[in-house]
């Protein structure tokens, strides 16, 4: 008997801490290149299972690189060489899970994403860049890769993000339950799933995830604010909130898209606070701009869902209960979900694995909706598994 599909999404988010990989198995779903249309989906939730997880984190010094080049200190030879880096890095982290993979999905490391023109930062028209080269995974792991997902949605006239929507429909909604999803990375997103209608999906970037918490923590050698012990240790302060809160980025209606470029102390201030009320400050604001971002949901959600590295930071997810009641709280765990696999730590890999599946299916797998897009598109690039060459008469072997 065949077994179901399996694909592995690799994962670098805006925290650029390392990567994760997920194996996807789908079962029920069409085997890979059956040219099957995109199927109804089958009642309850999930549909797959993560089979298999690691997590690999960055050598030392690539971090450093890569947020250099978020932060727009790195020159063309800078990114060639971190290009080639991240995918030595990336096919580094698919290696121990590519042998039982029939594809592998790649999300990249974004390192500049300008979802509008705005002229005074410099940017004159809409672009996106993520590092790590489709071809190195493909010849270190024998694999068809899909890569790159992002430029497709903005040629269309998207904002490129979120993109994990429609994966998120895929495999978590279900009929009759309005629950939305949050993940909080370095940037945090939603996904609003008022049931199966894929057109009732509402998805944006609410604003910033860890990236600031991340911030302050490096002040201190830390690469983030573990167990939210800094948060834990401080006071928010008020008259920065309120500054922070005032943001024009805030208040924009979806389709919404956001990245380091506008959420860094740098560009907020951080208001002379000592390192544990500003971890304190950033924790709390970061809480508050998910309420803030919940006003452009229709509907009243029955539940929000938290996945991402914030859901492991008990400061953010008591912030988060706070900002939110009477909206209960959950984890994938209190789903059930973590029995198939689908944990905080692989919901985005796992959901870069489905765009890799539906892109070689040759189906669409974006909501235009959710990225302004003029149309759905089959968003990635497919980099096809390295074949022996055959050998060059008269040329010595």
């Amino acid at each position: 008997m065949t077994r179901p599909p399996r694909i592995l999404g690799l994962m670098s988010g805006t925290s650029a801490d390392g990567i994760d990989a997920a194996l996807l198995e789908l079962e029920g779903w069409p085997a890979l290149g059956s040219g099957l249309p995109f199927p109804a989906l089958s009642p309850g939730t999930p549909r797959g299972r993560v089979v298999a997880h690691t997590f690999t984190s960055f050598a030392p010094g690539l971090r450093e690189k890569v947020l250099r080049a978020m932060r727009a200190g790195a020159d063309t030879a800078d990114l060639t060489q971190l290009h080639w880096q991240l995918g030595e890095a990336l096919a580094d982290a698919a290696a121990p899970l590519a042998g039982d993979a029939d594809l592998i999905a790649s999300h990249g490391q974004t390192v500049q994403h300008h979802p509008r023109p705005d002229p005074a930062r410099g940017w004159a028209r809409a672009a996106t860049l993520q590092l790590g080269e489709a071809a190195l995974i493909a010849e270190r792991t024998g694999r068809p890769v899909v890569a790159d997902f992002r430029p497709a949605d903005l040629a269309a006239g998207g904002v490129g993000a979120p993109l994990v929507p429609f994966a998120d429909w895929a495999l978590y909604a279900e009929a009759g339950r309005h629950r939305v999803l949050l993940n909080v990375g370095g940037i945090a997103n939603l996904t609003s799933l008022p049931g199966l209608d894929a057109q009732a999906v509402v998805a944006f970037d609410t604003g910033p995830g860890n990236c600031l918490m991340d911030e302050v923590a490096a002040r201190v050698g830390q690469s983030c604010d573990e167990d939210g012990r800094l948060a834990a240790a401080g006071t928010p302060d008020a008259a920065t909130l309120a500054r922070w809160l005032a943001h024009p980025e805030l208040r924009a209606a979806p389709p919404r898209a956001t990245g380091r470029e506008v959420w860094s102390l740098v560009q907020l201030g951080d208001g002379g606070l000592s390192v544990p009320d500003l971890a304190a400050t950033a924790t709390r604001f970061t809480a508050q701009t998910v309420t803030a971002a919940l006003r452009f949901v229709p509907g009243t959600p029955g539940e929000l869902v938290v996945a991402g590295g914030g859901a492991r930071n008990p400061v953010l997810m008591r912030e988060l209960a706070l900002a939110l009641s009477p909206l209960p709280l959950r984890t994938f765990a209190d789903l059930g979900w973590a029995a198939r696999g689908f944990t905080d730590a692989t919901r985005e890999a796992a959901a870069f694995a489905f765009l890799g599946y539906a892109h070689a299916q040759g189906w669409a797998n974006t909501l235009p909706q959710t990225t302004g897009a003029r149309r759905a598109v089959s968003a990635g690039k497919l980099t096809a598994a390295p074949l022996p060459a055959p050998p060059i008469p008269g040329a010595k072997p």
